[in-house]
């Protein structure tokens, strides 16, 4: 099929949707074009990947995957991501079409920004780029060239992934090159990159918003590459006396050569700025600003494509043989080992003939063992630049070196069968895969993994899962007869949870706090093994309910409401045997008996009562009889002797009594009765 050049594409209907209307850039790797969306009415940028590219079904695929990746974004900071395609001949990508100029343009015109122009548009992107950080995506390619000025007054950072996609091609002439000026120490020394890579590249766009100049420059690529590894960004003032130390501050941060010493993301390198900002007394303001940066002027612009992800030299394809300054000796690279460097930069003057190392001079004094490895690293990385460079081999490091590293997704949180499709997806495989138990993570769930989501790594790199397998299963413990402390230790030394709140008191034959039995959080019984951190509730003994019969009513009341219950005087009986006043017995309401329960208790009211018989009329004798049977004492006027006489001569028969019959006296009164003599 024969390849479609920029003006065959002019008129041609993409998808059947979107209608090509004018070329706006052509760069190595891709053509940009202004198109009418037919179906939405309105114009986008359409970025078709070469022929020679595209036909590359790797390429095709992680450019796919890539477009798919930066459509996630969503923020009015970024350049919208709309579509992606692909047909037999071509892969394209369809995104806002943002009329305007670029930050590069920008100080090209004007040189440097002063400290608030430069605030206003370092706070846009680093707004655009927290929201790829949060969700993963690492930029890898900031510079001023991919930071759109829109007419309007807008500011957007463009070109997400597009370096990783473009990594994929392995043979191109036209090469596409991440810019060595904005490079970060850890892709120079390692050949890796992350979040924090991003934060140093915007660190040295601030610098160059602020002084006009890069603080790195030098003859060879190499010879920036190994600066940005081996020393300290110089403060912008030192340069532009008019930046202030805040911003000064904020460069030195960003650009620190350890990562770990750098802000963790653009959130955090954000909130730095805004509070520089608000220390120089500037005011906070809504962005985007409309007076801060000029609008685009009438010049032809047309061969500057707001969205191409890196610069193209075409002069680095046509070494073939080592630069002639270098003559060192060189081990053979292995593919499985990449080398730590960085790709080359843009220096259109330069061909990559050109790109000999220019070391410092090796000193003669005793280093020390830790600065001789980081000045060996580094000169690995400048040989293998150079080599690359020397041999054509661009193309490896696109294909097989650090150039083609993807980032890792993130995968924990994820089940384990999304993890690794995710991880597949994107372009790796998955390593060891291990379980561990867990008490916050659920059964089947990645819960770590290694390399981390955000690392940049090359294609088919194992990932390693860690999947959680849930709680562990142990055996629970015997629990019974032990105190609430002995119970309270036995259960967390087995691995269990226990709250005192939760525990259960019941009246019992055992002492207080004695454990009579246990259940789970459910109060179902203990089986034999319960999952590791679940929660284990006791029941203990509140002690033994008071023994009160025969306690006064005060004393047994008291020492029922001392126990935790409630009593309740259910009734008041005669007794003869139990004095007034005194429990005669007691019972429960519930079984069994917990704190706050009632207890019954029946008091006496002592012996009944007595009605007074008619005495009146009977023998003496007869009359003390009947009344000493119903419990009382007499008194009367006869002598003992005839009163037991029991063949008296003289009978005495009772006349009055007192009380009188009919009345109710308590059991032991007395009654006084008068008899009178008679033959």
């Amino acid at each position: 099929m024969s390849p479609v050049g920029p003006d065959d594409m002019i008129g041609r209907l993409i998808d059947g949707r979107y209608q090509v209307r004018s070329l706006i850039a052509k760069g190595g790797m891709a053509t940009v074009y202004v198109a009418t969306d037919l179906r939405l009415e309105r114009r986008v940028a359409i970025k078709v990947m070469h022929d020679h590219l595209a036909a590359d079904e790797r390429f095709r695929e992680r450019f796919i995957r890539e477009a798919r990746s930066a459509a996630k974004i969503t923020h009015p900071n970024v350049v919208n991501v709309y579509d992606q395609g692909d047909d037999e001949i071509f892969a394209y990508m369809v995104m806002e079409y943002i009329p305007g100029i670029t930050l590069r343009d920008l100080l090209h015109d004007h040189h440097k920004l002063t400290p608030e122009q430069s605030i206003d548009v370092m706070d846009a992107v680093l707004a655009g780029l927290q929201a790829a950080h949060k969700l993963g995506i690492v930029h890898r390619d900031l510079k001023p060239e991919n930071v759109l000025l829109a007419d309007d007054g807008r500011i957007k950072l463009s070109d997400f992934g597009l370096a990783r996609a473009a990594s994929a091609n392995t043979a191109t002439g036209q090469v596409l090159l991440g810019t060595i000026a904005y490079l970060s120490p850890e892709l120079v020394t390692k050949g890796t990159a992350d979040v924090r890579s991003d934060i140093y590249s915007l660190g040295i766009m601030l610098f160059e918003m602020l002084t006009g100049e890069q603080p790195y420059r030098g003859d060879q690529p190499v010879n920036i590459a190994y600066r940005h590894a081996n020393e300290t960004v110089p403060a912008p003032s030192e340069v532009n006396p008019n930046v202030p130390h805040e911003l000064d501050e904020l460069v030195a941060w960003s650009t620190e050569r350890d990562p770990e010493l750098r802000p963790a993301d653009a959130g955090v390198m954000l909130e730095a700025l805004r509070r520089a900002e608000a220390e120089l007394g500037q005011s906070a303001r809504p962005l985007p600003p409309t007076a801060v940066i000029a609008q685009a002027g009438d010049e032809d612009i047309e061969d500057t494509d707001p969205t191409e992800l890196a610069a193209i030299t075409s002069q680095l394809s046509s070494a073939s043989s080592p630069p002639d300054a270098f003559d060192g000796h060189v081990e053979p690279f292995t593919p499985g080992s990449p080398p730590v460097m960085a790709s080359p930069a843009l220096f259109p003057e330069e061909t990559a003939t050109d790109l000999s190392p220019k070391l410092p001079p090796a000193t003669t004094t005793a280093e020390s063992g830790a600065r001789k490895r980081r000045r060996f690293g580094a000169v690995i990385a400048v040989i293998v630049i150079a080599l690359i460079a020397a041999a054509g081999g661009v193309g490896w490091w696109f294909g097989l070196g650090p150039g083609s590293y993807d980032t890792v997704p993130q995968a924990v949180s994820l089940t384990q069968a999304d993890a690794e499709a995710a991880i597949t997806a994107a372009g790796f495989t998955v390593g060891d895969v291990t379980q561990e138990f867990s008490l916050d993570v659920a059964a089947g769930t990645v819960m770590d993994m290694d390399p981390q989501a955000g690392t940049s790594l090359a294609p088919e790199t194992p990932i390693s899962l860690v999947v959680s397998a849930g709680p562990e299963m142990l055996d629970v413990p015997d629990l019974e007869g032990l105190t609430l402390d002995e119970a309270e230790g036995a259960i967390t030394e087995a691995g269990f949870t226990y709250d005192p709140a939760t525990t259960l008191r019941q009246f019992s034959d055992q002492e207080a706090d004695i454990v009579l039995s246990a259940t789970d959080n459910n109060g179902a019984p203990l089986p034999a093994t319960l999952a590791e951190g679940q929660p284990i509730r006791l029941i203990a003994s509140a002690g033994v309910v008071p023994d009160v019969a025969g306690e006064t009513e005060a004393n047994a009341t008291q020492l029922i409401e001392e126990a935790g219950l409630v009593v309740n005087v259910s009734s008041r009986e005669y007794s003869a045997s139990v004095a007034s006043g005194v429990v005669i017995a007691f019972s429960t309401t519930t079984d069994p008996v917990v704190p706050g329960d009632t207890i019954n208790i029946s008091v006496s009211r002592g012996p009944a009562p007595v009605t007074l018989p008619d005495v009146v009329g009977k023998p003496i004798a007869e009359a003390i009889s009947q009344l000493e049977g119903l419990g009382l004492t007499v008194g009367h006027n006869v002598p003992p002797g005839i009163v037991n006489d029991p063949n008296p001569v003289i009978k005495f028969v009772v006349s009055t009594q007192s009380p009188a019959a009919g009345v109710e006296v308590p059991a032991g009164s007395n009654v006084t009765l008068t008899a009178t003599a008679t033959l």
